[in-house]
């Protein structure tokens, strides 16, 4: 199971590599730190205009500056990159944590739904985080479950903990309570 998340994490990597490539050209031929008008200059659009093209008009579309194509890009397979090798330990480890407890026992068994409860819970705290990031509601479909999976934490938190201005922490705070319930649970356990 570890050469998948091995094979996958090289592959993660590329892509980051290969998207950082795209938009650091990019930002040097608009920037003209290369002339747009070399060889240089053309090889780099003509590699690098396919694949930022549908960003470039998704954000021409929503009022953004189209320049900062390339920047998205990075960004977007940065955090893409982070949740794809997540997901991936989370299923890895939730398919060997399953067989370990259903030959261990019963007690094994509650251990492991707890943890993955606690998971699931700290995967959605961290979609609303993203979420909120980019501009996505609690009232969208894609969100609508993120939010029912952590309101029960993050509702009464927020009465407590004051905003620091513009941010909230306190998906932050139940990331870790839920981080710290699940390590003493599982200990006594």
């Amino acid at each position: 199971m570890t050469l998948v998340l091995d094979v996958l994490r090289y592959a993660v990597f590329g892509v980051f590599v290969g998207s950082a490539a795209i938009a650091l050209g990019s930002w040097a031929v608009r920037s003209r730190r290369i002339s747009p008008f070399g060889s240089a200059g053309q090889t780099i659009r003509r590699l690098t205009d396919p694949v930022l093209a549908p960003i470039e008009t998704w954000q021409l579309r929503r009022g953004g500056n189209p320049q900062n194509a390339g920047w998205w890009l990075f960004g977007v397979s940065l955090i893409g990159g982070i949740l794809v090798l997540s997901v991936a330990q989370l299923l890895i480890t939730t398919v060997l944590g399953l067989a370990r407890a259903a030959l261990t026992g019963p007690l094994a068994a509650i251990r492991f739904a707890i943890v993955l409860a606690g998971q699931i819970v700290s995967f959605a705290l961290i979609a609303r985080v993203i979420g909120s990031w980019l501009g996505v509601g609690r009232y969208q479909a894609v969100m609508k479950y993120a939010y029912r999976l952590t309101d029960w934490i993050v509702e009464p938190l927020k009465r407590v903990i004051p905003p620091l201005g513009p941010i909230d922490i306190t998906p932050f705070v139940a990331w870790f309570v839920i981080q710290i319930a699940l390590g003493v649970i599982v200990s006594v356990l």
